[in-house]
């Protein structure tokens, strides 16, 4: 079809507060107890001004507080090497120019750099953005060549520091990540169970989703835990065809149980035929890098265009920070232009009420080095804890932290600092929505058609497992989880393109009826493993479209 889809640019809504996330405590903690230990140490040898280098390691605490542990000790090697790679470039290139164009420009490209990678790998939560407001930051930084490596050094200390701090409650609860993942997935199947939605389906599924993953990302020990765990889920993804299957009370219950430090309830003897969910077989095959970075060409140059854009007009209206135009473009970027929209609204709001914060505070900082540090703590704190609920409400709390981080050094006029971030934070805003609309994504269409074909192509490997009379148990655990994971990238491409700008029509039908039959086959899928090997199947009418 050719027909167009009209851009909508909803403001209902966008500044609603939703529930805190259920381990909201976790990121606010960790980055204070990274920050805090060099932050503290610092005036006390005079150096408060080094701060910043020290801070852009600690900073990495934040990342992956949702992985299994496994996979967190690798997310966040992989996060203080890329926020450890950034300050580098960043802080050669002050040193060797000292034209802003040319700084905005290196900016521009490290945070389009930065987004693209950031999402290619799903790093998660918080994303490109502190990653790119270090390196944008450090680029106005005065510099010697000869101080990079001891500044650079700094920061991997940091860095080191903030991966302990991450990896320390494995210590206590070493399977917290797997039981917080599970319970997700049951109360999200109880939620669909109750309300019978197709968006909290596809929430749900993507729930379960995520905690299969986490379960196998833990390994193939034996591990009666992760048994219990595993078949909890069977219950959740079989609710997803079947409500009824099994009471959403006793979902929460669950749930309720999971998220304890007790053992995992099991389900009750006859509900689950004993199969070994996690035996055998491997992840949902996951796909090349070119082919996760080929939707995200778009984003990238809308990021590249915005931040540069927000970059230059901010230095042509005589702005001495560019870099908070460049920053506040590259965190409005989102899968497409509507999201951008309500992310570019909830920046410019959080971050004026954040400079009345910040007007309010800067007085008692004056007094005291110490005084400046607690109140950098205690913002770092609520921007975390708060971030959850909605950005606007986390950027309240950034936006001081980051004024007041620019006082490290020295102290500057709040009235000067003021005025230079609402003119950026608008800059930017402005900068980044005009580049997103500017830069379509027309092949958004085409994306979903691939995501649709997969997603077929995979409920045809698992029906035709199905229709075998002894499909092998590891060929049908690999169909079932290549059909979940193309069942929720379809949603989530379904739901970026959805957003995006004038394109051709979607086939909207065509997606809720894969998805309705992919989910039929992946319960089938689930039922069959709990047959036991010499019970025949009585029928295939679940796994047809």
């Amino acid at each position: 079809m050719s027909s167009a889809t009209p851009l909508r640019l909803p403001l209902a809504g966008v500044l609603r507060l939703g529930r805190p996330s259920d381990i909201w405590f976790k990121p606010a903690l960790s980055a204070v107890a990274a920050v805090a230990p060099p932050l503290l140490t610092l005036p006390a040898l005079g150096r408060l001004d080094l701060a910043m280098y020290t801070m852009a390691g600690s900073l990495c605490a934040l990342y992956g507080h949702h992985r299994p542990y496994a996979t967190r000790a690798r997310v966040l090697g992989r996060v203080v090497a890329g926020m450890v790679g950034g300050l580098a470039v960043a802080l050669v290139s002050a040193s060797l120019t000292g034209d802003a164009a040319v700084l905005v420009a290196v900016g521009a490209l490290l945070a389009a750099v930065q987004k693209t990678v950031c999402d290619a790998s799903r790093v998660g939560p918080p994303g490109n953005v502190v990653l790119t407001f270090v390196s944008s930051a450090s680029l106005f930084v005065p510099q010697d060549l000869g101080q990079v490596p001891g500044h650079v050094a700094l920061a991997l200390a940091a860095g080191a520091w903030a991966w302990l701090i991450g990896m320390a409650p494995a210590l206590v609860r070493p399977h917290g990540p797997e039981r917080r993942a599970t319970a997700q997935a049951l109360n999200a199947a109880a939620a669909y169970a109750t309300t019978h939605d197709i968006r909290t389906r596809a929430t749900a599924a993507a729930a379960v989703h995520a905690a299969r993953q986490a379960l196998h990302a833990t390994g193939q020990r034996p591990d009666p835990t992760r048994h219990a765990l595993a078949h909890l889920l069977t219950h959740a993804e079989t609710t997803l065809v079947l409500p009824a299957a099994t009471p959403p009370e006793r979902l929460r219950t669950w749930a309720h149980t999971v998220r304890g430090t007790g053992r995992a309830p099991r389900a009750a003897a006859g509900e689950v035929a004993g199969v070994e969910v996690l035996g055998g077989g491997s992840a949902a095959p996951r796909a090349s890098l070119p082919y996760r970075t080929g939707p995200l060409v778009p984003l990238a140059v809308r990021t590249a265009t915005g931040c540069a854009l927000a970059g230059y007009v901010s230095l042509a209206l005589g702005v001495g920070r560019p870099y908070w135009a460049v920053v506040t473009a590259a965190s409005l970027f989102q899968a497409n232009v509507t999201l951008t929209w309500s992310r570019g609204v909830q920046r410019v709001v959080g971050n004026l009420l954040g400079v009345l914060v910040f007007a309010a505070v800067v007085p008692l900082a004056h007094l005291h080095p110490a005084l400046l540090v607690l109140l950098c703590l205690a913002f770092n704190f609520g921007a975390e804890a708060l971030m959850g609920r909605n950005y606007w409400l986390g950027s309240v709390c950034v936006t001081p932290m980051a004024l007041l981080v620019t006082e490290f050094a020295r102290t500057q006029d709040p009235g000067r600092l003021i005025t230079e971030r609402v003119a950026d934070t608008l800059v930017g805003a402005l900068a980044g929505f005009l580049a997103a609309v500017a830069v379509t994504n027309r092949r958004a269409g085409d994306h979903l058609e691939h995501a649709l074909t997969a997603a077929e192509q995979a409920r045809e490997r698992a029906a035709r497992l199905l229709a075998e009379r002894h499909p092998e148990p590891r060929a049908l655990e690999a169909a079932r989880r290549s059909l979940a994971a193309a069942l929720v990238e379809l949603r989530a491409t379904a739901d970026a393109a959805s957003g995006e700008w004038w394109q051709r029509a979607l086939p909207e039908e065509r997606v809720v009826l894969t998805e309705r039959s992919g989910h039929r086959t992946l319960a089938a899928t689930v039922r069959r493993q709990e047959l036991p090997p010499e019970v025949e199947p009585r029928t295939t009418e679940d796994v047809r479209p």
